[in-house]
């Protein structure tokens, strides 16, 4: 006997699926926060050493950024996986990854200049095509499972 997935069912792993990425992805910006330093554009980042004056939007340290995105994506996985919450948690995760591409495009500027290292150009030119799907799964998850 075949096994039927209802739509519902379907929807419910995905975001259980979505939500493992985003845990995952949560625990690296603590374990590993260096990891994300490249994909934070240095306009948004507070510098307190003098080296370089802080524009109007520099509010924060890199690290601080790093460790609140993490907040961020280990939230919206949590709210994935409530079935009350799944809509709003998936489309705060559509506008976060959207938003994560402009930190993906000015780190693949930075690998690919002058002071780029061949492995910089290489992960961000694949980690800034990855964002795209990771987009359009999470706007999918706005959508209830359809019964059948």
């Amino acid at each position: 006997m075949p096994i039927t997935w209802s739509g519902r069912a379907t929807q419910t792993v995905s975001a259980a699926a979505m939500s493992a990425l985003l845990l995952t992805s949560a625990m690296k910006h603590f374990r590993e926060p260096a990891f994300f330093h490249q994909v934070v554009p240095d306009f948004l980042c507070r510098d307190d050493s003098g080296d370089r004056p802080n524009g109007p939007f520099a509010v924060m340290t890199r690290d601080e950024w790093v460790a609140l995105s993490g907040l961020a994506e280990a939230g919206a996985a949590v709210g994935l996986l409530i079935p009350a919450t799944r809509k709003a948690a998936a489309t705060g995760v559509t506008a976060m990854l959207a938003v994560f591409l402009a930190g993906h495009a000015d780190a693949l500027r930075r690998a690919y200049s002058p002071a780029g290292t061949p492995a910089q150009r290489k992960s961000h030119t694949v980690r800034l095509p990855l964002q795209v799907p990771l987009i359009f799964w999470a706007w999918s998850l706005r959508k209830p499972g359809l019964r059948r």
